[in-house]
C-alpha cells in the first residue's frame, strides 16, 4: 500500500482550460487534498507545433480562479525529453524494445496489402526480432514490443476491470527517426518519476491504457491505480459542445460565476455523495471518493449550476465577496471599483446577497453605493420623479435631519409621514428608490439609507427635490 496519496493535471497547452479539463483537475485535487496526499501540475507540451505559451497561461489563470493549488513547480513534459529518451534506450537494452528500420513506404504497403486482405492493419515490423548484426546503417524508430498473445486487463476503479485482446496491440513507436519521444512513452515516465500512485482522468484516455501497461511492465515499474471517468455531456444528452454554453473555465470567470459555486456544480458532475448537492470545499475534501464516481455521462446543466452559486453566494463572506468582484472586473476588463466604493458594496453585502446567482447581479443590486451623485435616474425610475413626487421628497428631507439613523426609527419617520400626507407606502419608495438609486428594482429604501448613511441619503434626496 502507497504511504501517499500522489496524483496529477496533465493538460495539453493547445487552448483554454475546458470545463472538462478543470472538472478532472478538481477530482484530482479533491483526492489527494482528502488524504493528504499531494496534487501535481504537469504541462504536457510535447507536441511543440500546437503549443503556445499563452495557452499554458490560460491553463495556469483558469486553475488560479478555480482555487486548484497544486504542490511543487509545474513540470514542462517537453524540458524531461532527454529523460524520456533514456527510458526507451532502457527498454532496448531489457530487450523490452527494438529497433525498426522500415520506412513509411514499407509501413503503408503493408496496410494496403492487410486491408486488402481483410487482415489487422497494426503494423507488425519484420525487425521485431531480427539479429543486430543484420541492422543497416539507416535511420530507425525504436518500438516496444507488443505482448504476443493473450490480453491485458486494465484494473480501472470507475469502469472495473477491462480486458484488451492483446492482438489489438500493436508495436507502439517510443522514439521517433529524428530521436525525439512520442507522447504515451512521455506520459508513463512522467508519471513515474513524479511518484503519482492515481491517475484521474477521461474516458477517451481509457484505450491508452492498455498501451502505457506495456512500458510499466517492460520497465519493471508499479503500474498507478486507474481511474477513467465519463465525459461531460450537454443537458440535451449530446458531447459538451458551444451550443451548450461557454467552454473555458476562464468565460464562466467572466460571466460572474463564483469559484467556490463552480467548485461545488462540478464536483456533482458524474459524482454523489449521497443526496448532497450543496457543500463547502472542506465537506468535499472530506467526501469525495472515487466510489462516488458514476460510469455514465454527467450532463451539465446552466440552471443548477446558478442555483448552486446562488446558495454559496447567500453564505459567503461579505469581504471575500469583495475581493472576488474586484477579480471578476479584472478578468472581464471592466474598470476596478475604487476603494470607497468597495467599503461600500461590503458595506451593503448583507442586502444584495439574496437571491443574486452571479457576481454582475450583485454589482447591478448594488448599483445605488457605486453610484456618484448627481444620480441619473433610468427611464423607469424618472416617471417617479414628477413634479409631485419631487414635492413630497422636498417635504420629507428635513424630517430626516435628526434623531437616530437605525431602521426602526426611519421605518417610523417614513410611515409616520405617508399617514400624514395620506398616501400608501409605496407612493413615497418609488421617488425614494429614485432618487437613491435611479432604478425602479433596488434593495428595500431603509437598507440604502442605512447603507449609504444620512449624509449621502440627504444629499441625494436634496438633488432629486430641486
Amino acid at each position: 500500500m502507497c504511504s501517499e496519496i500522489v496524483t496529477r493535471f496533465a493538460p495539453s497547452p493547445t487552448g483554454f482550460l475546458h470545463i472538462g479539463g478543470a472538472r478532472t483537475a478538481l477530482f484530482n485535487w479533491l483526492y489527494a487534498r482528502g488524504r493528504g496526499g499531494k496534487f501535481l501540475l504537469r504541462i504536457e507540451d510535447t507536441d511543440r507545433a500546437r503549443h503556445t505559451p499563452e495557452a499554458t497561461e490560460a491553463i495556469l489563470q483558469g486553475l488560479a480562479w478555480l482555487g486548484l493549488d497544486h504542490d511543487g513547480d509545474v513540470i514542462s513534459q517537453h524540458e524531461m525529453a532527454p529523460r524520456h529518451i533514456e527510458v526507451a534506450h532502457a527498454l532496448l537494452e531489457k530487450g523490452a524494445a527494438f529497433k525498426c528500420f522500415a520506412s513509411q513506404e514499407e509501413i503503408e504497403a503493408f496496410r494496403e496489402t492487410a486491408r486488402a486482405e481483410g487482415r489487422s492493419t497494426l503494423y507488425r515490423s519484420p525487425w521485431r526480432d531480427a539479429d543486430a548484426a543484420s541492422h543497416p546503417d539507416a535511420p530507425f524508430v525504436i518500438r516496444i514490443k507488443a505482448p504476443d498473445g493473450g490480453k491485458t486487463v486494465i484494473r480501472d476503479t470507475v469502469q472495473g476491470d477491462v480486458t484488451i485482446d492483446n492482438a489489438q496491440l500493436d508495436d507502439m513507436v517510443l522514439l521517433r527517426s529524428d530521436g525525439s519521444p512520442v507522447y504515451m512513452l512521455a506520459v508513463v515516465v512522467d508519471d513515474h518519476d513524479m511518484g503519482v500512485t492515481h491517475v484521474i482522468r477521461g474516458d477517451d484516455h481509457l484505450n491508452n491504457a492498455a498501451r502505457q501497461m506495456m512500458i510499466y511492465h517492460g520497465m519493471g515499474w508499479d503500474v498507478p491505480v486507474w481511474s477513467h471517468i465519463p465525459l461531460i455531456h450537454g443537458s440535451d444528452g449530446k458531447k459538451l459542445s458551444k451550443r451548450h454554453g461557454a467552454l473555458g473555465a476562464q468565460e464562466y470567470q467572466t460571466m460572474g460565476y463564483p469559484a467556490a459555486g463552480m467548485r461545488n456544480y462540478l464536483a456533482r458532475l458524474g459524482w454523489s455523495h449521497g443526496d448532497d448537492e450543496f457543500f463547502s470545499d472542506e465537506q468535499a475534501k472530506e467526501w469525495f471518493d472515487i466510489d462516488g464516481i458514476r460510469k455514465s455521462p454527467a450532463q451539465f446543466d446552466l440552471k443548477k449550476l446558478e442555483n448552486i452559486c446562488g446558495q454559496h453566494i447567500a453564505i459567503a463572506n461579505d469581504a471575500a465577496l469583495r475581493q472576488e468582484i474586484q477579480a471578476f472586473l479584472e478578468a472581464s476588463d471592466l474598470p476596478a471599483l475604487t476603494p470607497e466604493q468597495g467599503d461600500g458594496l461590503e458595506r451593503a453585502m448583507y442586502c444584495l446577497k439574496e437571491r443574486a446567482k452571479k457576481l454582475p447581479e450583485l454589482l447591478e443590486k448594488g448599483h445605488f453605493i457605486l453610484a456618484q451623485r448627481p444620480i441619473t435616474p433610468d427611464e423607469k425610475s424618472s416617471k417617479n420623479l414628477d413634479p409631485v413626487s419631487r414635492g413630497i421628497l422636498g417635504e420629507l428631507t428635513p424630517q430626516l435631519q435628526d434623531g437616530s439613523w437605525e431602521r426602526e426609527t426611519l421605518e417610523e419617520v417614513l410611515n409616520g409621514f405617508a399617514a400624514a400626507k395620506e398616501i400608501k407606502f409605496g407612493v413615497l419608495a418609488g421617488p425614494l428608490r429614485a432618487a437613491l438609486a435611479g432604478r425602479a428594482a433596488t434593495p428595500s429604501v431603509y437598507d440604502m439609507m442605512l447603507v449609504l448613511g444620512r449624509d449621502e441619503t440627504l444629499a441625494r434626496l436634496k438633488d432629486a427635490s430641486s
